[in-house]
Protein backbone atom coordinates (compact mmCIF):
# COMPACT_ATOMS: atom_id res chain seq x y z
CA UNK A 1 0.00 0.00 0.00
CA UNK A 2 2.95 2.25 1.06
CA UNK A 3 4.37 1.55 -2.39
CA UNK A 4 1.34 2.56 -4.16
CA UNK A 5 0.64 5.82 -2.72
CA UNK A 6 4.43 6.87 -3.22
CA UNK A 7 3.92 6.20 -6.74
CA UNK A 8 0.93 8.17 -7.04
CA UNK A 9 2.59 11.14 -5.52
CA UNK A 10 5.24 10.58 -7.96
CA UNK A 11 3.39 11.00 -11.01
CA UNK A 12 1.49 13.57 -9.47
CA UNK A 13 4.42 15.32 -8.77
CA UNK A 14 5.74 14.51 -12.40
CA UNK A 15 2.42 16.04 -14.04
CA UNK A 16 2.49 19.56 -12.40
CA UNK A 17 6.23 19.94 -13.22
CA UNK A 18 5.30 19.25 -16.66
CA UNK A 19 2.26 21.51 -16.22
CA UNK A 20 3.87 24.18 -14.63
CA UNK A 21 5.38 25.61 -18.05
CA UNK A 22 2.70 25.22 -20.41
CA UNK A 23 0.87 27.43 -17.78
CA UNK A 24 3.63 30.36 -17.71
CA UNK A 25 4.71 30.25 -20.90
CA UNK A 26 3.46 33.41 -23.03
CA UNK A 27 0.93 32.99 -25.83
CA UNK A 28 2.39 34.10 -28.77
CA UNK A 29 0.37 31.75 -31.14
CA UNK A 30 -2.90 33.62 -29.93
CA UNK A 31 -1.47 37.02 -29.62
CA UNK A 32 -0.05 37.34 -33.25
CA UNK A 33 -3.16 37.73 -34.76
CA UNK A 34 -4.75 40.60 -32.85
CA UNK A 35 -1.17 42.18 -32.53
CA UNK A 36 -0.91 42.07 -36.34
CA UNK A 37 -3.72 43.76 -36.68
CA UNK A 38 -2.88 46.62 -34.96
CA UNK A 39 0.47 46.74 -36.91
CA UNK A 40 -1.82 46.76 -39.88
CA UNK A 41 -3.51 50.03 -38.43
CA UNK A 42 0.19 51.41 -37.57
CA UNK A 43 1.17 51.07 -41.38
CA UNK A 44 -1.14 54.14 -41.99
CA UNK A 45 -0.21 56.39 -39.26
CA UNK A 46 2.13 58.90 -41.19
CA UNK A 47 -1.24 59.42 -42.95
CA UNK A 48 -3.36 59.83 -39.92
CA UNK A 49 -1.30 61.34 -36.79
CA UNK A 50 1.00 63.60 -39.09
CA UNK A 51 -1.00 64.80 -42.29
CA UNK A 52 -3.69 65.25 -40.93
CA UNK A 53 -2.03 67.61 -37.99
CA UNK A 54 -0.59 71.27 -37.76
CA UNK A 55 3.37 70.68 -37.97
CA UNK A 56 4.77 70.92 -34.87
CA UNK A 57 1.31 69.52 -33.15
CA UNK A 58 1.79 68.42 -29.52
CA UNK A 59 -0.33 66.44 -27.26
CA UNK A 60 0.37 66.41 -23.60
CA UNK A 61 1.11 63.00 -21.70
CA UNK A 62 2.90 61.45 -19.10
CA UNK A 63 6.27 61.46 -19.05
CA UNK A 64 6.04 57.24 -18.72
CA UNK A 65 3.94 56.97 -21.59
CA UNK A 66 7.34 58.44 -23.63
CA UNK A 67 7.60 54.77 -23.83
CA UNK A 68 10.65 53.67 -25.99
CA UNK A 69 13.31 51.23 -27.16
CA UNK A 70 15.62 52.90 -24.70
CA UNK A 71 13.46 52.66 -21.66
CA UNK A 72 13.05 49.15 -22.43
CA UNK A 73 16.82 48.24 -22.48
CA UNK A 74 17.63 50.62 -18.61
CA UNK A 75 14.42 48.41 -17.32
CA UNK A 76 16.69 45.19 -17.96
CA UNK A 77 19.66 46.32 -17.40
CA UNK A 78 18.70 48.54 -13.52
CA UNK A 79 15.72 45.97 -12.72
CA UNK A 80 16.84 42.54 -11.05
CA UNK A 81 14.34 39.33 -12.06
CA UNK A 82 12.94 41.75 -15.19
CA UNK A 83 10.92 39.47 -17.20
CA UNK A 84 9.08 39.94 -20.94
CA UNK A 85 5.80 39.27 -18.46
CA UNK A 86 5.98 42.12 -16.70
CA UNK A 87 7.14 44.45 -19.56
CA UNK A 88 4.71 43.20 -21.75
CA UNK A 89 1.69 43.99 -19.05
CA UNK A 90 3.30 47.62 -18.87
CA UNK A 91 3.20 48.14 -22.52
CA UNK A 92 -0.41 47.62 -22.47
CA UNK A 93 -1.08 49.80 -19.25
CA UNK A 94 1.07 52.55 -21.04
CA UNK A 95 -0.52 52.68 -24.26
CA UNK A 96 -3.58 52.46 -23.53
CA UNK A 97 -3.68 56.06 -21.71
CA UNK A 98 -1.76 57.05 -24.63
CA UNK A 99 -4.67 56.22 -26.88
CA UNK A 100 -6.96 57.74 -24.82
CA UNK A 101 -5.27 61.14 -24.41
CA UNK A 102 -4.91 61.13 -28.77
CA UNK A 103 -8.69 60.31 -28.68
CA UNK A 104 -9.33 63.40 -26.11
CA UNK A 105 -8.13 66.10 -28.51
CA UNK A 106 -9.79 65.05 -31.47
CA UNK A 107 -13.00 66.28 -32.48
CA UNK A 108 -15.69 64.55 -33.55
CA UNK A 109 -15.06 65.60 -37.37
CA UNK A 110 -11.60 65.13 -37.13
CA UNK A 111 -10.35 63.36 -39.71
CA UNK A 112 -8.10 61.21 -37.42
CA UNK A 113 -10.85 60.19 -34.96
CA UNK A 114 -12.18 57.22 -36.64
CA UNK A 115 -8.80 55.48 -37.44
CA UNK A 116 -7.63 56.49 -33.73
CA UNK A 117 -11.41 55.20 -32.62
CA UNK A 118 -10.50 52.07 -34.71
CA UNK A 119 -6.53 51.52 -33.54
CA UNK A 120 -8.24 51.94 -29.80
CA UNK A 121 -10.59 49.33 -30.38
CA UNK A 122 -7.95 46.51 -31.91
CA UNK A 123 -5.59 47.38 -29.21
CA UNK A 124 -8.33 46.71 -26.59
CA UNK A 125 -8.75 43.42 -28.52
CA UNK A 126 -5.45 42.47 -28.24
CA UNK A 127 -5.32 43.29 -24.56
CA UNK A 128 -8.33 41.15 -23.78
CA UNK A 129 -6.33 38.35 -25.37
CA UNK A 130 -3.38 38.76 -23.85
CA UNK A 131 -5.39 38.57 -20.22
CA UNK A 132 -6.88 35.62 -21.49
CA UNK A 133 -3.75 33.96 -22.17
CA UNK A 134 -2.04 33.96 -18.77
CA UNK A 135 -3.34 32.62 -15.77
CA UNK A 136 -5.13 34.80 -13.31
CA UNK A 137 -3.11 34.58 -10.80
CA UNK A 138 -0.36 36.29 -13.11
CA UNK A 139 -1.71 39.21 -12.80
CA UNK A 140 -1.75 39.45 -8.84
CA UNK A 141 1.82 38.52 -8.36
CA UNK A 142 3.82 41.71 -7.07
CA UNK A 143 5.58 44.04 -9.68
CA UNK A 144 9.28 45.07 -9.42
CA UNK A 145 9.54 47.73 -6.99
CA UNK A 146 10.73 49.88 -10.13
CA UNK A 147 8.19 48.33 -12.41
CA UNK A 148 5.18 49.18 -9.60
CA UNK A 149 6.63 52.94 -9.17
CA UNK A 150 6.48 53.48 -12.96
CA UNK A 151 2.60 52.03 -12.79
CA UNK A 152 1.45 54.06 -9.78
CA UNK A 153 2.37 57.32 -11.66
CA UNK A 154 0.45 55.99 -14.40
CA UNK A 155 -3.10 54.96 -12.57
CA UNK A 156 -2.54 58.31 -10.88
CA UNK A 157 -5.12 61.34 -11.03
CA UNK A 158 -3.69 63.84 -13.07
CA UNK A 159 -4.51 66.45 -11.09
CA UNK A 160 -2.86 64.86 -8.24
CA UNK A 161 0.63 64.93 -10.48
CA UNK A 162 2.93 67.89 -10.77
CA UNK A 163 3.66 69.49 -13.45
CA UNK A 164 6.89 67.81 -14.14
CA UNK A 165 5.27 65.00 -14.71
CA UNK A 166 3.97 66.33 -17.83
CA UNK A 167 5.67 66.31 -21.42
CA UNK A 168 4.59 66.95 -24.89
CA UNK A 169 4.93 64.91 -27.80
CA UNK A 170 3.28 64.68 -31.09
CA UNK A 171 0.82 62.06 -31.68
CA UNK A 172 2.55 60.41 -34.51
CA UNK A 173 6.01 59.60 -32.54
CA UNK A 174 3.84 58.49 -29.62
CA UNK A 175 2.36 55.98 -32.58
CA UNK A 176 5.77 55.46 -33.59
CA UNK A 177 7.28 54.03 -30.19
CA UNK A 178 4.06 51.93 -29.80
CA UNK A 179 5.09 50.02 -32.72
CA UNK A 180 8.71 49.59 -32.28
CA UNK A 181 8.48 48.66 -28.52
CA UNK A 182 5.68 46.29 -29.82
CA UNK A 183 7.78 44.81 -32.09
CA UNK A 184 10.52 44.51 -29.38
CA UNK A 185 8.60 42.79 -26.68
CA UNK A 186 6.13 40.36 -28.83
CA UNK A 187 9.24 40.01 -31.20
CA UNK A 188 8.20 36.45 -31.96
CA UNK A 189 4.97 37.87 -33.74
CA UNK A 190 6.64 40.01 -36.62
CA UNK A 191 10.04 37.70 -37.16
CA UNK A 192 11.43 36.98 -40.42
CA UNK A 193 12.51 32.97 -40.95
CA UNK A 194 15.22 34.35 -43.59
CA UNK A 195 16.52 37.17 -41.70
CA UNK A 196 17.55 37.61 -37.91
CA UNK A 197 16.77 40.94 -36.49
CA UNK A 198 16.51 42.41 -33.14
CA UNK A 199 13.44 44.49 -32.86
CA UNK A 200 14.70 46.04 -30.08
CA UNK A 201 18.00 47.81 -31.13
CA UNK A 202 17.44 50.92 -32.10
CA UNK A 203 19.66 50.87 -35.18
CA UNK A 204 17.04 48.48 -37.05
CA UNK A 205 14.58 51.04 -36.97
CA UNK A 206 17.20 53.88 -38.51
CA UNK A 207 16.42 55.44 -41.51
CA UNK A 208 17.79 53.36 -45.06
CA UNK A 209 16.02 49.99 -44.13
CA UNK A 210 14.32 48.61 -46.83
CA UNK A 211 10.49 49.36 -47.07
CA UNK A 212 9.11 45.39 -46.74
CA UNK A 213 12.09 44.76 -43.55
CA UNK A 214 9.94 47.55 -41.08
CA UNK A 215 6.88 49.30 -40.70
CA UNK A 216 6.57 53.12 -42.09
CA UNK A 217 7.24 55.42 -39.48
Amino acid sequence: MQTLISCCVTLVSIGLFLIAPVLMAPTHSSMCTPLRTINDSLSHRRRYMKHNFPIEYTIKVHNREIFRLSNISRMKLRTEGLNDLVLQRLWFQVYQGVLKKILWVLPTRHPSRPYTAELERRFKDAQAVFMQSHPAEVFQEDLPEKIQDIWDSLTEKPENMPESSWRFATPKSLLDNLCRTMYCLFSECFSNADVQEDYCEVSHWRKGRKKDMQPES
